[in-house]
């Protein structure tokens, strides 16, 4: 058994494949563990057996005004894998829907009002994130690649902000030390990113008459940071 273990949250099987691949890559191991949290409920054993949890993207949205009694499960199932992480028994790493499960956890707002295209970014580190085991050596600012509809308003009750955007103000924050959110997807190369997109073509998250521009766009992106930041999360907590 691996030391960590990638929880994914999406309902489309390759693409869900192809994101643990990423992971698999950034966080620099040669073995890691998957659960699909989609088909099979959280096991206490998984979190115990564990000491980082990685958590990929999905098209769900906690903002969703209607969320299906799986969607309910699943969301209840990454709330015991946050509080498990801010106890320090886990580290844990949420990324995109992962991070408005954890702000709404803890009593923060998440609305529609900042959405992102499919693109490379920048984004800018926050004083915190100096001193920040995983943030600190990325310097000032990181290019990142982001794909999302919803996001959290501002930092929730007990967070720290570790870095921030122009267009979305919360990309990234910690709670006590072993937990991270990142609004931004840190597991994709430029090659993945582009890939991912023929899954969610019609999904919203970008213009699909454009798809072909879209894709060379970034196709031609230099995003490195994403896969640091998961290597030191490797380093630091497995």
């Amino acid at each position: 058994m691996a030391s960590l273990l990638y929880i994914s949250v999406r309902p489309e099987l390759a693409a869900a494949d192809a994101e643990y691949a990423s992971f698999r890559r950034g966080l620099g191991v040669d073995e890691l563990d998957r659960l699909d949290l989609m088909a099979t409920p959280l096991d206490a054993e998984a979190i115990d057996a564990h000491r980082g949890i990685v958590i990929g993207g999905s098209p769900l949205n906690v903002t969703d005004p209607a969320p299906t009694a799986l969607q309910r499960r699943v969301e209840s199932d990454l709330e015991r894998i946050a509080a498990a992480a801010i106890d320090g028994h886990i580290a844990a790493l949420f990324t995109c829907y992962g991070i408005g499960v954890v702000t709404r956890m803890l009593g923060g707002t998440v609305t529609l009002e900042h959405p992102e295209s499919t693109a490379a970014v920048k984004i800018r580190a926050t004083p915190a994130a100096r001193q920040d085991p995983l943030f600190g050596p990325s310097g000032p600012e990181l290019t990142v690649f982001t794909a999302h509809k919803e996001s959290a308003t501002e930092v929730p009750p007990g967070a720290e902000l570790l870095a921030i955007g122009e267009a979305c103000p919360v990309q990234a924050y910690r709670v006590g030390t072993h937990l991270y959110a990142t609004q931004f997807h840190p597991e994709p190369s430029p090659a993945d990113f582009a890939e991912r997109m023929t899954f969610y073509r019609t999904k919203g998250y970008f213009d699909a008459n454009a798809f072909d521009a879209v894709q060379q766009r970034v196709l031609a992106s230099t995003v490195t940071e994403g896969e640091a930041l998961l290597f030191r999360f490797a380093a630091t907590f497995a």
